[in-house]
């Protein structure tokens, strides 16, 4: 459906909350890599440090996952701007992604491939959404860099599918570690792709091998040691929004009926009270600031399909939405001589806002949140 025949709505007060979580987070951490033109990236922590020159650069910690998100949050403020009738807006955000996009394969070395396969089943996923934002504006011929992205990523993440503990995908190059966090994304992009066999081949050794009977969630992985097989029980929201995404992409009777479920454990397990309503827990700064965003983002699809139950799409919105409120009554505010002061948002909901130095990591999952609540139809 392109930018002109699709129906649009005045703009809420969830997209006015979403359209202020993107402002603060481009405000505190966007930018250019070093001196080059015509790039753009996320730094990790605000303010830069002492003596540091660029956002990230080519020297230092790189985050080419936390990269990745961000171009999902992006992709997001342009399909809420295309759904409140704004397609220059949308415009603006696609060329913005196709920028950033570029800039995450120049940092990384100038080439997709890294050593980590969940990174780039992140990536495919964000750039495959990138597309297909490209597509609702009204352009319908694919980028040579959004090809390339394409074809160059789900390669590596077919390679890293193979028989070893009977399926899934290995995490890193290093080949001793099967886990969630790799096959989830994978299975789900390689639904939105059409290849519902190797996805679904994916999703149900999850349910074989790291799906807990006894809790209703999905484990984190399988390592190899010496020969033997170590299972680590770890629980991550992350893991579960992977897994519902992918099963509600799926759509069989088999997978809605997993998903309808697998929401209700969310809800049973991975909540707490604040405020008198039960909110999706967080799991701090680092890389653990994104994984409920990531939750919340799955929770919020599950919640617009119309093949699931109502309840467990009721129970998927309630979610949404009380997370987003508590993330938005924690608000408070950081100085910015010069320019309008950017919200910044509570690590965990219920808690304070934070001070500075800031990390990129639970501003975007905050974004990201905001973004999901405002789609809820």
């Amino acid at each position: 459906m392109s930018a002109a025949s699709r129906p649009t709505t005045p703009p809420t007060a969830l997209d006015d909350r979403a359209a202020e979580a993107e402002r603060s987070v481009t405000a505190l951490f966007a930018g250019r890599l070093g001196r080059v033109p015509l790039t753009h990236l996320a730094r990790i922590v605000h303010p830069a440090p002492a003596g540091s020159r660029t956002f990230g650069g080519l020297r230092g910690t790189w985050h080419y996952w936390w990269q990745a998100h961000y171009l999902d949050a992006v992709v997001d403020a342009g399909l809420r701007c295309l759904r409140t009738g704004d397609p220059a807006g949308a415009d603006a955000h696609a060329r913005q992604g196709d920028r950033l996009l570029s800039t995450i394969r120049l940092r990384n070395r100038v080439r997709w491939v890294n050593d980590f396969y969940d990174d780039m089943a992140w990536l495919a996923l964000a750039s495959g959404r990138l597309q297909d934002l490209h597509e609702e504006i009204g352009r319908t011929a694919r980028s040579r860099r959004l090809r390339s992205a394409g074809r160059h990523l789900t390669a590596q993440l077919r390679s890293a599918h193979t028989d070893d503990l009977g399926g899934g995908l290995f995490w890193s190059r290093d080949r001793d570690f099967k886990n969630s966090p790799a096959t989830g994304p994978a299975a789900l992009h390689l639904a939105r792709l059409g290849d519902t066999d190797e996805a679904r081949r994916l999703v149900d050794w999850l349910y074989a091998r790291l799906w807990s009977a006894e809790s209703g969630l999905v484990l984190d992985g399988i390592r190899l040691r010496g020969g033997e097989e170590v299972l680590v029980p770890d629980v991550w929201s992350y893991n579960q929004g992977t897994v519902l995404g992918a099963l509600v992409a799926l759509g069989d009777e088999q997978s809605l009926e997993r998903a309808a479920a697998l929401v209700t454990a969310v809800d049973a397990r991975l909540t707490t009270e604040v405020g008198g309503a039960r909110v999706l827990r967080t799991h701090g700064g680092g890389d653990g600031g994104l994984f409920t965003g990531i939750l919340v983002r799955h929770l919020a699809s599950a919640a617009n399909a119309p093949a699931l139950d109502e309840a467990t799409r009721e129970t998927a919105r309630r979610l949404v939405a009380d997370t987003a409120e508590a993330l938005w009554r924690g608000q408070g505010s950081l100085p910015v001589p010069g320019r309008r002061d950017p919200t910044v948002f509570p690590v965990e909901p219920g808690g304070p806002a934070p001070t500075p130095p800031l990390e990129l990591s639970p501003q975007l999952q905050a974004w990201t949140v905001l973004e999901a609540a405002a789609t809820l139809t």
